[in-house]
């Protein structure tokens, strides 16, 4: 997404504090390490490098703005995020905690984007569209660029995955991630009693904000997933996974919550190694032949990527591996 170069050059005096006018400074002064500082809480590696803070200011913001949106209608959310951070609560200056001026004076910016700032009521601030009055998604974007740190992470949840077992890919890393992308009731059924998992080994919940609800199963292998005709070692067959999926569909749960048994409205085919591209052409002729769209598939990179933006914390594995390891130039992304 571009902006003007008059809006982005007006959010970046914001961020550094520079009143427009003598006695109407109502945001935060940051100085050269505290600019450092705010762009670090936003999971990027931008360090003032002691040039004209106005100016160095805007360049990263026009950098961030370039970023892949998850809404092409919204800026990106790491903008997004630079926008709650600079209109903290707690940052007011020169007025009440409402930050009712620093508030109108941003919106006086962004209005010229099509945009406007507004409090929720978690004390928040969020974008909305002026026109449609849409807010923007705050789910996380796994496509976006990533820090040096989030790709020292990744390295380390990727070594983590060579070497667990299913039932720490399920216990250490599918339920944590599923529960922060707003999935609840999650129950994983485990692999001592096989014969009672159905083809599925977690289902859960996820409420529409319509209040009706879903019901989402998981099939889920630690290994790769290939298309040949029998599985051989670590490497599944994609038609057993089908298989144990179209079980998942077709068999009820119970939810305690309402005290019946549902049916599964959608199933995930998660693998912790590669879904081959002809794994993914063999299932997507099933799918488009049986005009199913219920089965979705995730693959290691996928997880990965999602475990990443959501900035969980990594398994105990991963944790001791991350104290020893380092990372090279060539491995930041600019």
């Amino acid at each position: 997404m571009v902006f003007q170069r008059r809006t982005v050059a007006q959010i970046a005096s914001m961020i550094c504090g520079n009143p427009p006018r003598q006695g109407e400074n109502y945001f935060k002064y940051r100085s050269s390490s505290y600019l450092t500082q705010f762009f670090e809480d936003c999971d990027t590696d931008h360090r003032h490098d002691g040039t004209t803070r106005d100016a160095w200011v805007a360049g990263v913001v026009t950098k961030i703005l370039a970023e892949p949106p998850s809404d092409p209608m919204f800026p990106p959310g790491r903008f997004c995020r630079r926008i709650q951070l600079l209109m903290d609560q707690e940052d007011a200056t020169n007025e009440g905690a409402d930050r009712a001026h620093a508030l109108e004076q941003l919106n006086a910016t962004l209005a010229r984007e099509g945009f406007e700032a507004f409090y929720a009521e978690d004390r928040q601030c969020y974008l909305r569209n002026s026109k449609t009055q849409t807010v923007a998604a705050s789910s996380p974007n796994p496509h976006r660029r990533f820090s040096a740190a989030e790709i020292l992470r990744r390295e380390q949840l990727v070594k983590y995955l060579d070497h667990a077992s299913e039932d720490e890919l399920i216990g250490e890393i599918l339920l944590p991630l599923f529960r922060q992308l707003g999935f609840h009731r999650i129950t994983a059924a485990g692999h001592k009693d096989k014969q009672l998992e159905y083809g599925k080994d977690i289902w859960m919940k996820f409420t529409l904000p319509t209040t009706h609800v879903l019901y989402f199963g998981i099939q889920a292998k630690k290994g790769k997933l290939d298309a040949a005709g029998v599985s051989r070692g670590t490497a599944e067959n994609i038609a057993e996974i089908h298989n144990q999926v179209l079980m998942m569909l077709g068999h009820e749960v119970f939810d305690p919550e309402i005290g019946k048994k549902v049916l599964v409205d959608h199933a995930f085919i998660v693998a912790g190694g590669e879904i081959t591209k002809a794994a993914r052409n063999w299932l997507g002729a099933k799918l488009d032949a049986s005009k199913r769209s219920q089965v979705m598939f995730m693959d290691r990179d996928d997880i990965i990527n999602l475990f990443t933006v959501t900035n969980l914390p990594l398994p105990g594995g991963a944790v001791q591996a991350l104290a020893t390891a380092e990372i090279s130039d060539d491995d930041i992304p600019f």
